[in-house]
């Protein structure tokens, strides 16, 4: 196959914040939210250049250890060929370290990116190969997969590689997440969880994990039980005492409430007529924010596009 031919024209990208898990979910499902990282890249003539605003400003590589840059090359490779330069301006909106899928957004920006520059890029990584690629980097597939395809999916491994089903999340859901100040490292969240687990709470999660499919396409009235889990947030918890306590007190409240990923950030699933209300329960040390669910996932969108 002869190497692909760039666009001399820059292209964007806009890629949503993520939850995981969802509770009694992990490591399998994945709601897409409305907080964004945008991202422009331009084929030029030699070198890399950078440019990046908001999150990560301070502390994220400018060079070839960016993680999006990272996953830029390998989709180019899947390409076909490595352009002769790069320029790449970041502007950053979904927190780092915080369970939100901002290593996931990185990575689907960062391939994304690359196919929407390459010439008939989609002819040669099609939106499966996408997947599969993110999964291959990001290690397992619930965040990226909630990222490409927006809205609810569940997402599986099978024969080594990363599958996905999109479902369409109920509109009346309305997600609200408490960001704390701190970042909590996923792999420390992940060190926590025992390698075996009582087979009550395995099947007691396999139940509510199904019953969490219907909650969040088609009655979300369930959402409180369906939310119910016994695989990882009691086991992380001392990682994120703060977090843990935030999920009981709304719980008790009855408002479906979780850790996002690995946390310490929590969602709540709320409604237009408790939303307001939740959104001011969690006190200080929380940035509260009241979102969208997101249903396009990963775009590649005009560059005159309003942020």
């Amino acid at each position: 196959m002869a190497g692909p031919a760039f666009r001399a024209a820059a292209v964007r990208v806009r890629v949503p914040a993520t939850s995981a898990n969802l509770g009694p979910g992990f490591d399998a499902l994945g709601l897409s939210l409305g907080l964004y990282d945008d991202v422009v890249v331009r084929v030029a003539e030699s070198g890399l250049h950078i440019d990046i605003a908001g999150e990560g400003s301070d502390n994220l590589p400018r060079d070839e250890k960016h993680l999006l840059v990272r996953a830029m090359r390998a989709a180019f490779d899947v390409l076909g060929g490595q352009p002769r330069g790069l320029e790449i301006v970041c502007a950053n909106r979904i927190p780092h370290g915080r369970g939100l899928g901002s290593s996931s957004a990185a990575i689907c920006a960062g391939i994304v990116a690359a196919r929407a520059v390459t010439i008939g890029g989609e002819n040669r990584l099609d939106d499966e190969g996408l997947l599969e690629l993110a999964t291959e980097i990001e290690g397992h597939p619930d965040n990226v997969a909630a990222c490409l395809l927006g809205g609810f999916t569940l997402a599986w491994m099978e024969g080594g590689v990363g599958r996905a089903v999109r479902s369409e999340p109920s509109g009346s859901i309305v997600p609200v997440v408490f960001v704390p100040g701190k970042p909590v490292l996923t792999e420390t969240a992940r060190g926590l969880l025992p390698r075996n687990v009582p087979h009550v709470d395995a099947a007691a999660n396999a139940g509510r994990a199904a019953l969490l499919v219907e909650a969040l396409t088609r009655r979300p009235e369930l959402l409180m039980p369906a939310t119910e889990d016994r695989l990882h947030q009691e086991y992380r918890a001392p990682a994120m005492p703060e977090s843990a306590a935030l999920v009981e007190r709304l719980r008790a409240d009855g408002i479906p409430a979780v850790i996002s990923g690995a946390g310490p950030t929590v969602l709540a699933l709320a409604s237009e007529e408790t939303a307001q209300k939740v959104e001011m329960s969690a006190g200080d040390g929380w940035a509260a924010n009241r979102l969208a669910l997101d249903l396009s996932g990963a775009s590649v969108l005009p560059l005159a596009a309003g942020a």
